[in-house]
């Protein structure tokens, strides 16, 4: 059984004093896989640098997050396009809006989120998609027609069955992590009318643990405890999860087994 976490931050800090335990930790219970989205130009190092401690397990994505969007964004998008230039990358990504924490740059965040979806196409690079109180703000730059060939995830997705089927008609995937665990959610009523094929297992570590562990770091171990929760869903078992979720990952994502 082989699981990927499509989305992890496994760089930050919270994983300072333990990270090669919570990998190898995720690894005995078959999380093989893990996807790395960049936050700004402060993370792009310590990404690179547990990806290349972790060649055949950790892959790094590239993009600006839409909570680091500030008056200095031009010297950030500067610093990721030569990342790109010195790297390879799977995903563009953590890229999105964000009008949660603050909506003051909320045009810039638009004007970036666009930009970053056409080096995406430049690049023939699917997209990671941060929507946090933005779905419908997200999926209407989605629509344009510039952007009809993007391939991509929205990463903890929380909307509505609408908009989860809007997203899979633009060729989306849905990023499922602990959220789907939590009672007043909604999420599962949601995933139970959305086709396996276009789902994604995702922990957001170490944000969003799922119940048990909800209120304490999250990591990479947990990820069959989400998936547990879609087979309940699906009305199947977890390794029909492991195995479609990873096919679908690895189709998304252009990755090779190792």
């Amino acid at each position: 059984m082989v699981f990927t976490d499509t989305h992890t931050h496994l760089y930050l800090d919270a994983f300072n004093n333990d990270r090669n335990e919570v990998i190898q930790k995720a690894i005995q219970v078959g999380v093989h896989y893990h996807l790395l989205p960049n936050i700004n130009t402060a993370s792009i190092e310590p990404m690179l640098e547990v990806c290349k401690t972790y060649p055949e397990n950790c892959f790094p994505m590239i993009g600006l997050h839409p909570t680091s969007v500030h008056e200095n964004y031009q010297q950030e998008i500067t610093a990721i396009e030569e990342a790109i230039d010195r790297h390879n990358f799977v995903a563009i990504g953590e890229i999105g809006i964000d009008l949660y924490w603050d909506k003051k740059f909320f045009n810039e965040q638009k004007k970036i989120f666009k930009f970053q979806l056409e080096l995406a196409l430049d690049l023939n690079l699917p997209v990671a998609i941060h929507t946090r109180e933005s779905m419908e703000e997200t999926l209407e730059i989605l629509m344009l027609p510039a952007y009809k060939e993007l391939k991509g995830v929205l990463h903890c997705f929380s909307g509505s069955l609408e908009q989860a089927k809007k997203a899979i008609d633009l060729g989306f995937c849905l990023g499922v992590g602990g959220v789907i665990t939590f009672k007043n959610s909604g999420l599962k009523q949601v995933i139970r009318n959305i086709p396996l094929h276009s789902i994604l297992l995702e922990t957001d570590a170490p944000y969003l643990a799922p119940v048990p562990f909800r209120g304490s770091r999250n990591e990479g171990s947990y990820i069959p405890v989400i998936a547990s929760h879609l087979a309940d869903v699906y009305q199947t078992d977890r390794e029909q999860i492991a195995r479609i979720t990873t096919e679908n990952a690895f189709s998304l994502f252009h990755l090779k087994q190792h």
